[in-house]
C-alpha cells in the first residue's frame, strides 16, 4: 500500500509533539512492508523555529532516523498530481491549510481511489471550533480524532460522517530505558510552555514542589517568556532550551523522575487525552507523578504511576519517587509492561490499517490479524 501523508512538520518537532508519534508509525508502516511519502512545506513554523534554535544539524539527524521514508519538502503548495499519484493511503493533518484541505478532498470526491483521512491532535474543536469549521471534511473518508471525547464531538458537530478514536503512542525504537546513562538529576520535565495554557499548573506541580524540595531539575521546551524564565530561575531549575524529540530518552534516564503536567483545556475539556510524554516517559522506564487528568479510557492501569490532586500531594509523590526503591520499581515495570502490551507505534500501525480495512469493507485482513496477534 502506499501511504501519502500531509504534515505542517515531520522532520521538525519544534513545539511540535505530534512528529514523534508519526515518524514512529511511518516507520512501523515501511517495516510493515508498505510504502511512505511525507509532504511538509519548506517554511513551516515548526520547521524554521528549529533551525533558528538548533541550525540543520538536529532536522538531518531526525531525517538519519527515518530510513526509507519519502520526505518531500514544498514551496507555496505541493503538486499534488504527482504526491497523490498511486496512492492508497493519505492522511491529512489539522494543521495545514483550509485550501490544501480542501483541495485533496474534492479530488477524492472526483472519484480518486484512495482512502483519506483527516488527523486531528489538537484541542481546537472545544477552544476555537470556528477554525475548524472552514475546512471542508465532506470528500474524507474519517477523521482519526487523539481520543474518544474528540471523536464524539466530530460526530456531535456534524463535521464528519465516521470517526476513529487513534491515540498517540512511544516510538519504542526511540524510547527505551537507557541504563547505561547514570542520573545526574532528580526530575526533568520536557515540555513547552505555549500560550499559558498550563502556566499555574506548572507553577504548582512543578516548579514550588522542586523549590521546596531543593531538587537538582532540568527543564527542556520552548515559548518561555521572561516571566516564566524568571520563576524557574528562582526555583532553582536549570533551563535548556529546546530539546529534539530524538534526544528526549538520553535526557530520561538522566533523571531519576519526571512530572506530567497537562495543558489546561485538554484536563478541562477533552479528558482521557494525555500528553505524549506519559507514553514516552513510561517507555524509558522513567517513574511519573501527575498532576490532575482524568483517564476515562483506561490508558494506563493504576501502578504504572502516581497521581497528585494538588502541589502538596505533588510533593509528596516526588519524595516517594526519590526514596522509595520499591516502589520506583514496581512503577517502572507496569510503565514498561503497559506500553509494551497497548502503547507502541506498531501499534498505532495496525489500528490505523485496520482503520482502513473497515472503510473499505468488512473483510479479514492482514492487519486484523497481526494487531489481533500483537494484542493476545
Amino acid at each position: 500500500m502506499k501511504c501519502v501523508f500531509f504534515y505542517h512538520a515531520f522532520t521538525s518537532c519544534w513545539n511540535n509533539g505530534n512528529a514523534h508519534f508519526l515518524r514512529g508509525v511511518a516507520r512501523e508502516l515501511r517495516q510493515l512492508g508498505h510504502q511512505v511519502a511525507v509532504y511538509e512545506p519548506a517554511d513551516g513554523w515548526s520547521r524554521l523555529n528549529a533551525i533558528r534554535d538548533g541550525g540543520m544539524e538536529p532536522l538531518q539527524e531526525a531525517l538519519a532516523l527515518l530510513p526509507g521514508i519519502d520526505v518531500r519538502k514544498y514551496g507555496a503548495s505541493p503538486d499534488l498530481d504527482r504526491a497523490l499519484d498511486g496512492a492508497d493511503l493519505v492522511i491529512v493533518h489539522e494543521w495545514n491549510s483550509p485550501d490544501l484541505i480542501g483541495d485533496i478532498g474534492r479530488r477524492r470526491v472526483e472519484g480518486a481511489p484512495f482512502t483519506l483521512l483527516f488527523h486531528d491532535t489538537h484541542h481546537r474543536a472545544v477552544t476555537a471550533p470556528d477554525e475548524l469549521e472552514r475546512f471542508d471534511l465532506d470528500g474524507f473518508d474519517g477523521v482519526l480524532a487523539f481520543g474518544e471525547v474528540l471523536r464524539q464531538i466530530y460526530l456531535k458537530l456534524g463535521w464528519a460522517n465516521r470517526a476513529f478514536t487513534w491515540h498517540e503512542a512511544a516510538d519504542v525504537a526511540l524510547y527505551r530505558p537507557l541504563p547505561e546513562i547514570e542520573p545526574t538529576h532528580d526530575v526533568v520535565w520536557i515540555g513547552n510552555w505555549g500560550d499559558g495554557e498550563r502556566s499555574a499548573e506548572l507553577n504548582e506541580f512543578l516548579l514550588h514542589p522542586v523549590a521546596e524540595l531543593n531538587l537538582r531539575a532540568r527543564i527542556h521546551g520552548v515559548r518561555y517568556p521572561l516571566d516564566a524564565l524568571r520563576a524557574i530561575e528562582a526555583a532553582g531549575i536549570e533551563y535548556c532550551g529546546w530539546l529534539p524529540a530524538h534526544r528526549a530518552p538520553a535526557a530520561f534516564a538522566g533523571a531519576r523522575a519526571t512530572v506530567h503536567v497537562p495543558r489546561g483545556p485538554y484536563a478541562r475539556s477533552l479528558p482521557g487525552i494525555p500528553t505524549i510524554r506519559m507514553f514516552e516517559a513510561l517507555a524509558c522506564g522513567t517513574p511519573i507523578a501527575s498532576a490532575p487528568w482524568d483517564d476515562v479510557e483506561n490508558l494506563f492501569p493504576p501502578g504504572s504511576y502516581l497521581r497528585a490532586a494538588d502541589g502538596t500531594e505533588m510533593k509528596n509523590a516526588l519524595k516517594a519517587l526519590l526514596h522509595d526503591r520499591e516502589l520506583v520499581g514496581a512503577l517502572t515495570t507496569a510503565g514498561l509492561q503497559t506500553i509494551a502490551e497497548r502503547h507502541t507505534c506498531r501499534h498505532r500501525a495496525l489500528e490505523l490499517l485496520g482503520i482502513v480495512d473497515s472503510i473499505r469493507g468488512p473483510r479479514q485482513s492482514e492487519a486484523a490479524s497481526l494487531l489481533q496477534e500483537v494484542l493476545s
